[in-house]
């Protein structure tokens, strides 16, 4: 199973060679570091550590992460996994997301810091209360399962492009869970650990941050709710025939 790593890192020079060491580079293919618009040494180190790095100087993670897509357009690996580079996600337990999908058990999985073991002051009680919100409205209006917005995650490749994502801020993780269910892929959690990040999250660390990600969260749900155009799943799975 060829695996792609994509890990958006603005300002995360202190941070993103831990991260990048820390994969098990003998299930991975390749690591892309997506600089965005980073004023610091994370370009470097990033490349220290031995992974490709791309720039995207539109800021904004879903800029960030769309970038990692259009390179992994050139290549077309089986599985893209998604993870921060602050170094709060255990790098080392990508494994625990791989493993349903190696067992074709699922299509996407989420990494769920909520079932997971969180040290304390890890998520700062915004971001614990924004998360259920957001799962509990997935639950009400796509009848969605999940506990978690978390930013570690695994999607089969071929699933992922199919999608369509959009979002070029702070929806982009509520964006692909939203489709993931439209597009009626299966799907599961399984348990992460989560430490306390190096440096201040850039978003639930500032009250700016967590008024604008809280705001797009749930604008994005609301879109998909009631005004976006209905996502056809069966069109969806034409362009995955392996979807189910």
């Amino acid at each position: 199973m060829r695996v792609l790593v994509i890990i958006p890192a603005f300002n995360e020079a202190r941070s993103i060679g831990l991260v990048v060491n820390d994969l098990p580079r003998d299930l991975i293919e390749e690591v892309v570091v997506v600089n965005n618009a980073s004023t610091d040494e994370t370009e470097e180190n990033a490349k220290k550590a031995g992974a490709t790095v791309v720039r995207e100087d539109r800021q904004g993670y879903g800029w960030a992460c769309l970038k990692g897509m259009e390179y992994a357009r050139t290549k077309e690996p089986d599985v893209i996994v998604f993870l921060d580079g602050d170094y709060s996600d255990h790098p080392e337990e990508i494994a625990d997301l791989l493993e349903p999908i190696k067992r074709n058990e699922v299509d996407f999985v989420i990494g769920s810091r909520m079932t997971g073991k969180k040290e304390p002051g890890a998520m700062l009680p915004q971001a614990l209360l924004g998360n259920r919100l957001a799962c509990w409205l997935m639950w009400l209006f796509w009848r969605g399962h999940f506990t978690d917005l978390g930013p570690f995650r695994a999607i089969r490749y071929k699933h992922l492009m199919a999608l369509g994502m959009e979002d070029k801020t702070y929806g982009w993780t509520i964006e692909m869970q939203i489709k993931v269910l439209k597009a009626g892929y299966r799907y599961t959690e399984v348990p992460v650990s989560y430490r306390k990040r190096v440096g201040v999250s850039k978003i639930t660390g500032t009250i700016s941050g967590t008024l604008k990600a809280s705001y797009k969260i749930l604008w994005t749900i609301a879109k998909y709710a009631f005004s976006a155009p209905k996502l056809d799943a069966l069109e969806v799975r034409k362009k995955v025939p392996t979807a189910r």
